[in-house]
């Protein structure tokens, strides 16, 4: 009881950090951009495009949840589409309470396994949306940089880095899918580090690693035996999942009676999501809004920068921290938060 106390507390810590480095990031952003005519803009907006942006995020979890049904199907794993959806937006909390973007994937597979997944295939269906998502974001970055004509040295560097980080990832995965023996020499460096802290739990360390790997090359082998057709299915469903997030920044600034950027705003998001990645803060809080004063201050007047990121991550951050939250509570019965 004690204990889930505390675990509470903690993760009550974590919301509250998480709310207010945003608001803190965005309140500075207001004070920076005009903000008597950033005021004249929000008692202005259009609803109907408000509504239309609030909607393109919900698709994003649909269409998530429609690609982590459909991976778990070619995994042999059928789990319903109200349990993929619960699944994502649950951990789209977690996302937003744990340093970087990217932290729900942990939970995405403890669901997975509670579905009736190994631990090895639940890691290998969440590891496949990762690399489904980074082939989107490779592909199509240099695309919408160059048809954008948009060019930020920053964003570019942090584009070469995700590039070499994914390349690392993709040498990984192939010497665990190519030979077998690759998974003793790998779980024997991880266990080395443990023995270190403690003899006995480098031995469990490695145990534990050892089983996981292998159901996760056999995971891996069986994602490799989906039908080309059925690859080319993934990536596009990858495909309409991040453009309907990257467009809610255009249907914002259409509320706000603005030009929309359309390319220009997606080349800025690929840059954004890569930035959100760095474990820094709870959901990449600060680096998201200030990523996007940077990134968007090319070509959206100063005018709407402040109203714009303020809408921006109510939508697509403290949505995702309210709504998973109540799907955790009234779904699970704060059985995953804990």
């Amino acid at each position: 009881m004690e204990t889930t106390e505390k675990n509470n507390i903690k993760n009550l810590t974590k919301i509250l950090l998480a709310i207010g480095i945003s608001l803190a990031t965005i309140f500075i952003i207001f004070k920076l951009t005009e903000t008597e005519l950033t005021w004249k803009v929000i008692s202005a907006l259009d609803k109907k495009f408000l509504a239309v942006a609030l909607l393109f995020h919900i698709a994003f979890w649909a269409f998530w949840a429609l690609r982590l049904q459909y991976l778990s199907l070619n995994l042999g794993k059928r789990i319903s589409f109200s349990y993929a959806l619960q699944a994502t937006i649950s951990s789209s909390f977690l996302a937003a309470i744990t340093p970087s973007s990217a932290g729900g994937e942990p939970l995405r597979a403890k669901m997975l396994s509670d579905a009736g997944m190994s631990y090895g295939e639940a890691t290998a269906t969440v590891l496949a949306e990762r690399l489904l998502d980074a082939i989107f974001f490779i592909t199509a970055l240099p695309f919408m940089v160059i048809l954008s004509g948009f060019k930020v040295r920053f964003g570019v560097y942090a584009g070469v880095i995700f590039t070499i980080t994914f390349i690392g990832f993709l040498v990984l995965m192939y010497m665990i899918f190519k030979d077998q023996e690759n998974i003793d020499k790998i779980t024997s460096k991880i266990s080395f580090i443990f023995r270190f802290w403690k003899k006995d739990v480098g031995s469990r360390v490695y145990d534990v690693v050892k089983k996981e790997l292998l159901f996760f090359r056999s995971a891996l082998i069986d994602l490799a035996k989906i039908p080309k057709l059925r690859i080319l299915v993934l990536l596009i469903l990858t495909s309409l999942t991040w453009i309907f997030e990257f467009c809610v920044p255009s249907a914002l600034l259409l509320a706000m009676k603005s030009h929309p950027y359309w390319i220009e705003s997606i080349a800025s998001q690929l840059f954004l999501i890569i930035l959100s990645l760095i474990p820094l803060t709870p959901g990449a809080s600060g680096i998201a809004e200030t990523g996007m004063l940077y990134f968007y201050s090319y070509f959206v007047n100063s005018a709407y920068m402040g109203t714009l990121v303020g809408l921006w991550r109510i939508i697509t951050y403290h949505t995702n921290l309210v709504v998973g939250l109540l799907v955790n509570i009234k779904v699970f019965g704060y059985r995953y938060i804990q």
